[in-house]
């Protein structure tokens, strides 16, 4: 696609009908400006956008009907009918028919993305119970995609301006986490990021901070040992292999004393370490990526709302911010493989010709107008010592 004659196509899947994935969709949309940036596809129908549009009195919006991508308005937020039956609303309350049609929106959606018909998948958000059936039977939407797609290497990355938080374990249980950490698995993640992060963010050699397991870092032993037994042995073979890596920080002071804006990416030990720092910085503004899938899917940060569904209260800033990372993901992937594949001669060849022995594809900061990025600073904070005193 020539991103001269083809704006970026954002597939939305609606999420709960009864939550607020709608309600922060539509009020995106009013801004006519998002349709100079991309061509968004809602995956619903016509009939339910509608009367969600009428629940909140928004007279001046409508979403322009299709009935495949090829159809897509460019100057326009467009519905594709997923489905023609009527459904009943009842927003704030989850039921059995709002999650049967969170689930064919985003099958409808996740098809088409498969199938190159659209460039991101901006999923609104799901109720993680009432969404379950025998076609869905996975914690959310992260297991669901990698299943999708056959992907074994993945992770929900939380991105924000000022933070990007990742997770050796996702949606399980605390008592479970334990048993998901090994050396192995550990290493595996950190070289994950340390290829993530340049193809999607442009980050040539991304800065990686690791917290610890436990409260101060195990206090040699007393309080836990995977700190010193698992950890800090990963960190230490992926620094020996070039990665730059650091810690394990205890998770309290890391946070609490701004530590984190001196690393690209912040790796958690599981879900609520990372996530509750992060939405107390970044509370209506963070976007949920899932980052290895050979497609981008990005969504807001929030859940389904219902408490406020149909208020007309809700921010729509998470699912706007989500709109412009997938934007960007998209632009910065591409930039990537034309970087990495622009090796024209063997190095060889090169030497031969009397050209330099630099990077012969240029750096990564070489590939076309982008807006800088001001010189990270070393990053000074050491890992807190397992001897520690208690606070």
């Amino acid at each position: 696609m020539s991103r001269d004659t083809e704006r970026i196509k954002i597939g939305i899947s609606c999420g709960d009908l009864n939550g607020i994935g709608l309600e922060v969709a539509i009020k995106t949309f009013l801004d006519p400006r998002i349709s100079e940036l991309c061509t968004p596809i809602l995956y619903a129908s016509k009939k339910v956008s509608s009367a969600y549009r009428k629940e909140l009195d928004i007279k001046d919006f409508s979403f322009e009907e299709i009935k495949s991508i090829e159809q897509a308005n460019p100057k326009r937020a467009n519905v594709i009918n997923v489905w023609d039956e009527e459904v009943e609303l009842n927003l704030g309350t989850p039921t059995e028919a709002s999650g049967k049609y969170a689930l064919k929106s985003l099958q409808a959606a996740t098809a088409d993305l498969k199938e190159g018909k659209i460039d991101v998948l901006l999923t609104a958000p799901i109720d993680k119970h009432n969404i379950q059936s025998d076609e869905f039977n996975f914690p959310g939407h992260t297991e669901y995609l990698a299943d999708a797609f056959g992907v074994d290497e993945y992770a929900m990355l939380m991105v924000s301006e000022n933070l990007k938080v990742t997770f050796m374990t996702g949606h399980l249980p605390l008592s479970e986490i334990g048993k998901h950490l090994s050396f192995e698995s550990i290493i595996k993640k950190i070289r994950f990021l340390d290829r993530t992060l340049p193809q999607d963010f442009g980050i040539r050699k991304p800065k990686i901070a690791v917290l610890g397991l436990n409260p101060h870092n195990g206090d040699g032993g007393v309080i836990g040992n995977e700190e010193k037994d698992l950890i800090a042995p990963a960190i230490k073979k992926a620094k020996e292999d070039g990665i730059l890596v650091f810690g394990p920080f205890a998770a309290d002071g890391f946070f609490g004393s701004g530590a984190y804006r001196q690393f690209d990416v912040v790796l958690a030990m599981y879900h609520d370490q990372g996530l509750i720092p992060f939405k107390t910085l970044n509370f209506d503004q963070g976007v949920n990526y899932t980052a290895g899938l050979p497609k981008v899917r990005v969504s807001p940060d929030h859940g389904t709302g219902y408490d406020i569904a149909g208020k007309g209260i809700a921010s729509e800033q998470s699912f706007r911010d989500a709109l412009f990372l997938g934007i960007d993901l998209v632009r910065e992937r591409e930039r990537y493989a034309e970087y990495t594949s622009n090796v024209l001669k063997p190095q060889k060849e090169i030497r031969m010709e009397g050209a330099g022995r630099g990077d012969r594809g240029g750096r990564a900061d070489d590939r076309g107008p982008r807006k800088p990025r001001p010189a990270a600073p070393k990053p000074k904070v050491e890992a807190e010592k397992p001897d520690s005193p208690e606070e």
